[in-house]
């Protein structure tokens, strides 16, 4: 299979062919990801919830980032890896964003940088394109954004779902702005779709979607951990997945623990 390349996800989008991403954080699951064929993988800084049990990603480091960085770009051959600005360099300016995205790409090995909030940090995008690092631009409707239009915070991704006709305007504009601006893709957090829609009619680069996201959308990204179940919560939990890795592991561990208080040869 050929490397996955913006432009190759920009014309998937003119041929009305989805996009699939997978978050991951480390070097076996970009491996299995990048073999099973995903178009791009995310290393996002959901890693320091999901995987380092923080309270919130907020705690997470550019140092930190560029370990997980790294790790994935050298699990991937084929597709498109992002990385995410963690909190702090945009936030402090775009001189300091610009550094922190060039550490990214040249000691992470990033082919494109996320960033979140996009739409409040324009010139921070518009640098970053200047100097010729592709932008992953993330925005889309916030608890405060839900709060001042008067809808409850992950409505929008209900079935049938309609965003009031003010907030699907400001949702577009945002989404013109970050594609001028310079934006390769765009990942709209909980887009629901009828905001959704208008967005993808709206600009010419791919809308990824993850939470609040559905096939209204260019495409989807999805925790790898969450597709394999691969976390303590799935254990006893009821939602579908794609398979129950948690549950296989505690199987096997208990084989494991078994078989060695037993005094029988361990497997593998």
């Amino acid at each position: 299979m050929d490397t996955v390349t913006i432009p190759a996800l920009q014309q998937m989008k003119r041929d009305g062919k989805k996009i699939v991403g997978v978050v991951a954080w480390d070097f076996p699951m970009a491996r299995i990801a990048d073999r099973a064929g995903v178009d791009f993988i995310s290393v996002g800084d959901s890693v320091g919830v999901n995987l380092w049990g923080h309270a919130n990603p907020l705690e997470v480091t550019l140092d930190e980032m560029l370990v997980v960085c790294k790790a994935v770009r050298r699990g991937t051959q084929r597709a498109l890896v992002s990385c995410d600005l963690p909190f702090g360099p945009v936030q402090q300016g775009v001189d300091t964003a610009l550094a922190a995205a060039i550490r990214i790409v040249k000691e992470g090995g990033a082919d494109i940088i996320k960033v979140d909030a996009a739409a409040d940090f324009p010139d921070a995008v518009r640098a970053l394109v200047r100097a010729g690092i592709p932008v992953f631009a993330q925005f889309g409707l916030t608890p405060q954004t839900a709060l001042k239009f008067g809808i409850p915070y992950g409505a929008q991704s209900a079935a049938g779902a309609q965003a009031p006709p003010e907030l699907t305007r400001q949702l577009v504009k945002e989404a013109k702005l970050l594609q001028e601006a310079g934006a390769s893709m765009l990942d709209f957090t909980n887009s629901g779709p009828a905001a959704g829609a208008a967005v993808v009619e709206a600009v010419t680069i791919p809308v990824i979607g993850g939470f609040g996201g559905g096939p209204w959308l260019d495409g989807r990204v999805r925790l790898a951990h969450t597709a394999i179940g691969y976390a303590e919560k799935w254990l006893d939990a009821k939602t579908e997945t794609y398979a129950n890795t948690a549950k296989a592991a505690l199987e096997a561990f208990t084989a494991l623990i078994a078989d060695a208080r037993a005094g029988r040869q361990i497997k593998g």
